[in-house]
């Protein structure tokens, strides 16, 4: 996957379209993400002695990869990722401006 942790991503399809967010945790197995903010769904709590009264809270549900588009942080448009080896490491670049993208982690 060209998406990693802390990566900002544009949301291209699906109810939240056009919302960007920071990538909080992948899940390369299943090739989905968890973006901040983004496909908001409500989960039922039990009560625990952390949260004694319990209810109803939302949290971030996974996304599909292939429904976001990486950001880049030179030129600041959702682009496609190409990936160039440099000194035997794999290098993400931008296919709109050329520049590398760094690790965001």
């Amino acid at each position: 996957m060209t998406i990693r942790k802390g990566d900002t991503v544009k949301v291209i399809t699906g109810k939240d379209r056009g919302k960007t967010g920071k990538v909080l945790r992948s899940v390369p197995e299943k090739s989905r993400v968890v973006v901040e903010k983004v496909n908001m769904a409500k989960k039922a709590m039990r009560p625990t002695q952390v949260n004694p009264q319990g209810g109803i809270s939302t949290i971030e549900a996974p996304i599909h990869v292939s429904n976001v588009m990486l950001v880049c942080p030179s030129c600041g448009e959702a682009t496609r990722v190409a990936r160039r080896r440099d000194e035997g490491k794999l290098v993400r670049v931008c296919k709109k401006c050329g520049k590398d993208i760094p690790a965001a982690e």
